[in-house]
C-alpha cells in the first residue's frame, strides 16, 4: 500500500467528479439494483493452504532476486512471470501491459475469464509490487495471492457469471498507483463504461487484524459487510489508506469501487482489540514496508476470512442485474457535500417510464456520512415539492451516519419526475455527505 492521498482529498476528488456528472446529466438515471442470484450462494471456500502456498512461492521470488519484487526490480517481473503461467494453464486469457516509471518499465497483469456479458465487467485486483526494503508478503502479497486463489477457483468451478470477470495485479503502486493509473487512462471512455465495480485487496492477513470494509460504492460495501455478519465477525469503516491503493484510479473515473482492508501502520486501539482480539497500543502490521513483512507476517485467520470474503463477492456481484423483491430501484450514487450547521442540500433522482403514482409504501434508503448524526434533518422531495419528512434532528444522538431505510405513503404523488433527497445539518462542529440514496417502487 502506497503512501500519498488522504480520505478528505478523495471526497474532493469525488464531489468534483459528481459536480462534473451531473452538470451533464441533472438527475440520476433509473437503474435496478444488483441483487444476487440463487447462484451467488455458491461462492467456493478458498483454501487458506493454497493462498499460503502462493505467498511462499512470492517469498521464494523475492529471496532469490535480492530481497524484494519492486517495480523495476527483476523480482517484480518474475512475479508476473509466476502468476501468468499459472492464469494461463488455467484458461484465462492473459494480457501483460507495459508502462514506464522512474525510468523503468512496469508492467500490469490483466486475466480475463472467458464468457459473460461483456457490456457488464466485474474486475478484482491486488498490487503485486513490493517496496524495495522488504518481500512485501502481507503488502501486498496478501491480496495478490488470495485474488490469484479467487480466479483459480473461478477455474475450477468452471464458474459461469452473468457478468465478465476480469482480474488484474497492478504494477509501482508503491510508486503512487502508477500501473493501475495507467490502466484507467488508457481505456477508451466506452470501456470504462462497462466495468461495473472495482474491487481491491491490498493488505489482508496483517499480523494484528483488523476487519476493515471500504466505504464506497454501497453495493459492494454491503455485500462485504453481509458476509462478515454471516460469520460473525465485526466490520469497520476503513479509513487509513482510503485513496491510497488502486481502487483511487478507478473512483476517480467514476467507477464504483470496494474493498477489504486489515490495518497498516495505524495502532490498534483497547476496543478493536476487545472487539478482534490482538494487540491493543500495537499496529496493525509492525512489518509495514520492512523488511520483516515477510511469510511470517501473516495472520492465518484473517487471510482465509478475507480470502474467503473475496469469493463471495464475486460470485454475488457477477450474478447479473435483477429487480430485487419488491420492485425496481432507482439510485444516486453521487457525493453531495453537507455544510456544517448550513443550508439545505439536496440530491436530485430522475424517475420515468412508469404509470399511475408512486405506492403507498415507498422504501426511501439513504447511506449519508456524518459524524454526529443528530444534527442533520432529512426530507424526501415528491416531483411537485411535497415534503416527507424522514428524520428529525437529535441531540442525544451522537452516533456516526444515517444509512436506513424509511416507507414513505407517497401514493398522491405521480411515481414520474425529479424527486429530490434533502438533508440540513442544522448543528455545528460536525460534517458529512450524502454518499448515496435509492427509491423502491
Amino acid at each position: 500500500m502506497t503512501h500519498s492521498v488522504h480520505r478528505r482529498a478523495a471526497v474532493v476528488t469525488a464531489l468534483a467528479l459528481a459536480g462534473l456528472l451531473s452538470a451533464a446529466v441533472p438527475a440520476a438515471i433509473a437503474a435496478p439494483s444488483a441483487a444476487p442470484s440463487p447462484a451467488a450462494l455458491a461462492a467456493p471456500d478458498i483454501p487458506l493452504a493454497n493462498v499460503k502456498a502462493h505467498l511462499a512461492d512470492l517469498q521464494s521470488i523475492a529471496t532469490a532476486n535480492g530481497g524484494n519484487r519492486a517495480h523495476g526490480r527483476t523480482g517484480y517481473k518474475a512475479s508476473v512471470d509466476h502468476l501468468k503461467a499459472k492464469l494461463d494453464a488455467a484458461g484465462f486469457t492473459t494480457t501483460v501491459q507495459q508502462f514506464t516509471s522512474s525510468g523503468a518499465t512496469g508492467y500490469n497483469l490483466i486475466a480475463d475469464w472467458p464468457g459473460g456479458d461483456a457490456n457488464q465487467v466485474l474486475m478484482a485486483g491486488a498490487h503485486l509490487d513490493s517496496v524495495t526494503s522488504g518481500p512485501g508478503i502481507n503488502d501486498n502479497g496478501s491480496g495478490s495471492a488470495a485474488v490469484l486463489e479467487t480466479a483459480l477457483a473461478v477455474s475450477r468451478a468452471q464458474f459461469a457469471p452473468a457478468k465478465h470477470l476480469r482480474f488484474a495485479w497492478w504494477g509501482a503502486e508503491e510508486l503512487g498507483l502508477v500501473g493501475s493509473r495507467y490502466y484507467v487512462n488508457n481505456l477508451p471512455a466506452a470501456e470504462r463504461s462497462k466495468i461495473t465495480g472495482y474491487l481491491n485487496f491490498d493488505m489482508i492477513g496483517s499480523p494484528n487484524p483488523g476487519y476493515f470494509v471500504y466505504d464506497d460504492d454501497p453495493v459492494i460495501e454491503q455485500t462485504f459487510k453481509d458476509y462478515f455478519a454471516g460469520i460473525g465477525v465485526p466490520t469497520e469503516i476503513e479509513t487509513e489508506g482510503d485513496g491510497r491503493s488502486d481502487h483511487a484510479s478507478f473512483k476517480n473515473v467514476g467507477i464504483p469501487v470496494g474493498g477489504l482492508f486489515t490495518g497498516a501502520s495505524r495502532t490498534k486501539s483497547s476496543a478493536q482489540a476487545q472487539k478482534w482480539g490482538g494487540t491493543s497500543g500495537q499496529a496493525f502490521d509492525r512489518c509495514y514496508h520492512s523488511s520483516c513483512d515477510s511469510t511470517s507476517n501473516i495472520n492465518d485467520t484473517a487471510l482465509d476470512r478475507n480470502s474467503d470474503a473475496i469469493a463471495h463477492a464475486i460470485w454475488t456481484l457477477s450474478a447479473g442485474t435483477t429487480v430485487p423483491p419488491g420492485g425496481d430501484v432507482y439510485e444516486n450514487a453521487a457525493d453531495v457535500a453537507v455544510p456544517d450547521n448550513g443550508a439545505a442540500v439536496t440530491s436530485p433522482l430522475a424517475v420515468t417510464g412508469r404509470t399511475g403514482n408512486a405506492p403507498s409504501a415507498l422504501q426511501v434508503s439513504v447511506d449519508i456520512k456524518h459524524t454526529w448524526r443528530g444534527d442533520l434533518v432529512i426530507d424526501l422531495l415528491a416531483p411537485d415539492g411535497t415534503a416527507y419528512r424522514l428524520k428529525n434532528s437529535s441531540g442525544s444522538d451522537s452516533a456516526d451516519n444515517v444509512v436506513a431505510t424509511y416507507t414513505v405513503n407517497a401514493s398522491a404523488e405521480a411515481a414520474n419526475g425529479t424527486w429530490q433527497l434533502r438533508v440540513q445539518d442544522v448543528a455545528a462542529q460536525d460534517t458529512g455527505y450524502i454518499n448515496s440514496w435509492k427509491l423502491t417502487f
